[in-house]
């Protein structure tokens, strides 16, 4: 199976890795070229353009940083929609909200392509090992289609009915998962404050009710001030963003997520954007410093 792919940033570097190890031939694009390389060296071949990797591959996968960049892939000079036809799918498996993705739907559909949303919950490490969850919603043909190559890039997939649900979906899941940190980096410096060890705070709550991955992968590294970034930050507070709006639209009150978002935005003015999600916790420390 011959798949295309487009943006080749943390998560799609992973992911075209994985479609190559299991045997898929890859053409990959990325804005920055040069970044093509580490996967020209395990196989793949490089598209000039997007609009050159769409002509070459019946299937092409996004994986892009924000709306912007999904947008303009698909409808600058040389983008998708120039090589898109009845004989060619479109998988845009970028975190966007959902009216970008209908907005690309209705592009490439309307050029008789295929189009399906296919955002992913999971960051680095779950993208390296194939082990992502799939959101998509789209088009029933091209999801069964992509199968196998979900296959390789997750360990399961969900078909949510029509575009804009995927992207919904996943909203909701950053938000909580942002909500959720912002609790966490408090209740760490809160019990080291308090006079009590973090590093047994981790254990009480890896044996607890809300024991769960995130707090059991990213506490110890926290607590030595380690943010390699498998989640950039400045990318948590843009899906924070966009599912505020989404409450917004639909009249849903949502003052824990807005509180969160703010403590994102704090940790970008604090120039930490490009270090993971994580150092959020940094926000929390500088608090309680200048008290």
């Amino acid at each position: 199976m011959e798949v295309g792919f487009l943006g080749l940033g943390i998560m799609g570097k992973a992911m075209s890795m994985n479609l190559l190890r299991h045997g898929f031939k890859v053409t990959v694009w990325n804005r920055t070229l040069s970044k093509c390389n580490e996967l020209v060296a395990h196989g793949a071949l490089v598209g000039e353009t997007p609009a050159e990797v769409v002509k070459k591959c019946k299937i092409t996968i996004a994986m892009l940083s924000d709306p912007a960049a999904a947008l303009s892939v698909v409808f600058d000079k040389d983008g998708v929609l120039e090589q898109i036809c009845s004989s060619k799918g479109y998988i845009d498996m970028s975190t966007v909200d959902p009216e970008t993705s209908c907005k690309i739907s209705e592009a490439i559909t309307s050029k008789g392509g295929h189009f399906l949303e296919a955002p992913v919950s999971g960051s680095k490490q779950p993208a390296e090992t194939g082990q992502l969850v799939i959101l998509a919603a789209g088009e029933k043909a091209l999801y069964e289609e992509a199968i196998p190559a979900f296959d390789v890039l997750g360990k399961k997939s969900f078909f949510l009915g029509q575009v804009g649900n995927g992207a919904k979906m996943k909203l909701v899941v950053n938000m909580i998962m942002g909500s959720m940190m912002n609790a966490f980096s408090e209740g760490l410096v809160l019990a080291e404050r308090s006079g009590l060890s973090p590093h047994s705070l981790l254990d009480v709550l890896d044996l607890g009710g809300i024991a769960n991955p995130m707090f059991k992968g990213k506490g110890p590294a926290m607590l030595q001030d380690n943010y390699s970034p498998a989640f950039p930050l400045k990318h948590q507070q843009k899906d924070m963003r966009l599912a505020l709006a989404l409450g917004d639209e639909n009249a849903v009150s949502m003052p824990v997520a807005a509180a969160a978002n703010e403590a994102f935005k704090k940790a970008r003015s604090m120039g930490l954007g490009d270090l993971d999600f994580s150092a959020v916790f940094e926000t929390v420390k500088v608090l309680k410093h200048s008290s």
